[in-house]
């Protein structure tokens, strides 16, 4: 039997410089999400600004994104009118990692990392802050150039500790020209990705329409009751955001329509909401779905597709977060709504693309199956509506191309008849389309009036069934010819409507001549 000898943990827990690594370069994959963290922290700090009294509760948060796009000074900067951070802790708690003292609170960040989403995207990251009655400005400096080099270097032996002291440094400026309270982050000649889609005016916008707690447009009429509905239970935190000197802040991008399509657009016809009860009683989950005609997915630049998470009012992961609810994942870019997640204990992870994976947010899935089930029967059903209308659409060319034919008088009395027979034959298809019980009433009515339409024009055509006026001036043989060849124009031709326009063509120039 073999013996166990206890072994101490070492008294001083070595800590390298790669977890700083860690915590920008990898955590952070898609450059705008950096954009995020940032105007998070902003929510956070003017929410405490409103709860010291600095901000009225009537007064908007503001945050303004400024980009300088100049070669020699190229920069981005995100300052916001919150609480901003004391000078006599400025310098502990932008140097600290992690242990953030948002934890346990409100706050949307808790972690203390997001702060570090700009090390690996720019030359330097610069913080500037100062609350009420604070003398100076206080300003943290990255060199993310040495930052990278050190980091790479293998002969660089330096702790986390040693790291930050090597590439940060601190400085108190004049508080002329400066506001009262503010918090401000600068990104210094920024990384160009994709076309500079960090100076990116349009870009950032969109992004931040969609995660950030940003207002509904004016224009959206169910933009006020989901509002309301959500403030019964959650604190939305709206914020007024202004990118790049823009005229209007931001909106979140829901609007009374949205483009199916280059050519087509749907509206929003109902505004559906529902509750899910937590795992251990109260409300886990507030969701709003804006219900529309169904037509397929919704295009993504249109940044309204999916049902989206959202904690704090901050989105959390992307449009299909929750696709493994739906019957058929596709459906998930059919939909249209959003899950605002009250359960403490669902937890956004470190990246915010997902959440803390516990009971708590099992419980939430297998809850949010039943929203899943509940759409994917309302895209079938419209898909089974759309299908019988497209086939009657279908019916009703063929049919309006027959008795053009059969108006057109230029055919036998066996091909007429032929082709009457066909007509039948799809009036008797479309018959039982109208009556499908697919349809809803709107689409039933419509496509009966559209059957009686083609059931009188038939009736009319059976009447003036009459060789055409051209032909009944030849002698009886050489009408019968000429019927003969039109006839055998319209069997041989792939294109009926081309066919006709044959016909018609040769019955002028014969009635001319």
């Amino acid at each position: 039997m073999s013996k166990h000898t206890n072994i101490s943990i070492p008294a001083k827990i070595v800590i390298g410089k790669d977890v700083l690594e860690l915590l920008s370069s990898s955590m952070y994959l898609d450059p705008l999400t950096i954009f995020r963290e940032y105007v998070q922290n902003a929510a956070d700090s003017i929410e405490a600004a409103k709860a010291e009294g600095l901000l009225s509760k009537d007064e908007p948060g503001r945050v303004d994104i400024t980009i300088d796009l100049a070669a020699t000074t190229r920069s981005l900067k995100i300052r916001d009118n919150g609480a901003g951070v004391p000078n006599g802790e400025f310098a502990k708690r932008l140097t600290a990692i992690g242990g953030s003292l948002k934890r346990g609170t409100s706050a949307r960040g808790f972690r203390g990392v997001g702060r570090l989403a700009g090390l690996g995207y720019c030359q330097e990251l610069v913080f500037r802050s100062r609350t009420v009655g604070d003398p100076v400005v206080h300003e943290l400096r990255w060199d993310c150039r040495v930052f990278k080099n050190l980091l790479s270097d293998h002969s660089y032996q330096g702790s986390l500790n040693e790291l930050i002291q090597d590439v940060a440094s601190v400085a108190e400026l004049p508080h002329d020209g400066w506001p009262e309270h503010f918090y401000e982050v600068e990104l210094v000649k920024p990384v160009r990705i994709k076309n500079d889609l960090l100076l990116n005016q349009e870009a950032i916008s969109h992004y931040l329409s969609q995660v950030a707690p940003a207002p509904f447009s004016p224009d959206f009429r169910h933009g006020e009751e989901i509002k309301s509905r959500l403030s019964e239970h959650i604190e939305l935190g709206e914020i007024e955001i202004f990118v790049d000197g823009a005229e209007h802040p931001l909106y979140r991008p829901y609007r009374d329509d949205y483009a199916c399509n280059e050519s087509k657009r749907d509206r929003f016809m109902d505004l559906e909401f529902r509750e899910i009860e937590g795992r251990n009683g109260g409300v886990c989950a507030i969701i709003w779905l804006l219900h529309h005609g169904y037509h397929g997915a919704i295009p993504g630049s249109e940044g309204i597709n999916g049902l989206r998470a959202r904690k704090g009012n901050i989105q959390v992961g992307g449009s299909r977060i929750f696709s493994e609810i739906f019957p058929e994942p596709r459906f998930a870019s059919w939909t249209v709504g959003e899950v605002h997640i009250l359960d403490e204990k669902v937890v956004p992870n470190g990246r915010r693309d997902n959440f803390e994976q516990n009971a708590h947010h099992s419980h939430l899935l297998s809850r949010l199956l039943e929203v899943g089930e509940h759409i994917g029967r309302m895209c079938r059903s419209n898909s089974k509506v759309r299908n019988r209308i497209k086939a009657f659409d279908f019916a009703e060319l063929t049919i309006d191309e027959h008795l053009k034919i059969l108006e057109q008088g230029a055919i036998g009395s066996a091909a007429a008849e032929t082709i009457a027979e066909d007509i039948r034959g799809k009036m008797h298809e479309i018959r039982k389309l109208t009556e499908s019980s697919a349809l809803g009433e709107a689409d039933r009515a419509t496509l009966t009036k559209r059957y009686a339409v083609l059931d009188d024009r038939i009736a009319t055509a059976e009447k003036m069934a009459e060789v055409s006026d051209v032909l009944t001036r030849l002698p009886e043989g050489e009408q019968a010819i000429v019927q003969r060849m039109i006839t055998l124009i319209y069997d041989c031709s792939a294109n009926r409507i081309a066919a006709k326009l044959l016909v018609d063509r040769i019955l002028a120039r014969m009635g001319s001549s």
